[in-house]
């Protein structure tokens, strides 16, 4: 029996059902990709209502819109824009990155650096899809991935059920933390009582859950008038000195 070879010439696609083909894909590295099958997949992903789209889901905490009254089709610049964007958020992931490598000591960060990460990401406006690009990446430490989470809950108020989700995608949801902290000792009948020391080692698929909801408390504060010290590490790192490695109260 003869075999019928058939190919569906792109050309033949309507660009309207090719359009939707192409939102389909979630990242602009992926409409890149698409773009560079051929000459007519290469025109039609540069269409601007593309990276328009691409923009509003990366980025759905600034107003990206467009003019109900132009007349144009395109509306020329999105992809400029995302192209430009992405650069400039990936540069200032990079500063928090770097200066995360420098603060660790054996694995283990004072609360006050590990704060100082989180409320830059908060000033560089990050969105939860630049978050998994770039920290909760398996490259990096569970310490950049551990400021991210945080970053995603408590700054732009990601669900639990989405956090999650996404440390699955990125493959780190088993990696694990210890935290410790130190409570000042309670005073009894007069006498103040040892100051107590805790420790929690749990995974980041936990903290996400809620599972680790006094460990996420405890790293939000910070070292307050009741919690002394704050000391964040690998679970499998070795232990760092605590003159090196402790949040202290100032």
């Amino acid at each position: 029996m003869a075999v019928v070879e058939w190919e569906l010439k792109p050309t033949s696609l309507p660009d309207d059902v090719a359009l939707t083909i192409a939102s389909f894909l979630d990242t602009g590295s992926d409409v890149c990709s698409l773009g560079s099958c051929s000459r007519f997949w290469r025109e039609l992903c540069a269409a601007d209502c593309l990276w328009l789209d691409l923009a509003r889901s990366r980025w759905p905490r600034l107003a990206l819109s467009v003019r109900h009254d132009d007349n144009t089709s395109n509306h020329k610049g999105w992809r400029s824009f995302y192209i430009t964007m992405h650069k400039r958020l990936s540069g200032c992931a990079s500063i928090v990155i770097k200066s995360v490598e420098q603060w660790t000591n054996n694995d283990s960060l004072e609360v006050g650096n590990y704060l100082k990460a989180v409320s830059d990401l908060r000033s560089m406006d990050l969105g939860f899809k630049d978050v998994q690009l770039f920290l909760l990446a398996k490259k990096h430490s569970v310490l950049l991935n551990l400021i991210g989470l945080h970053y995603s809950i408590f700054c732009l108020g990601i669900s639990p059920n989405d956090v999650t989700e996404a440390l699955r995608a990125c493959g780190v949801t088993e990696r694990q933390v210890c935290v410790s902290w130190f409570k000042l000792g309670r005073w009894f009948y007069g006498f103040r009582l040892p100051d107590e020391h805790r420790s929690r080692k749990i995974s980041l698929g936990e903290l996400a859950m809620d599972k680790g909801e006094e460990v996420l408390g405890v790293l939000n504060r910070g070292v307050v008038h009741e919690v002394l010290r704050v000391h964040i590490k690998a679970a499998n790192a070795r232990t760092a000195q605590p003159s090196h490695s402790m949040g202290h109260l100032s």
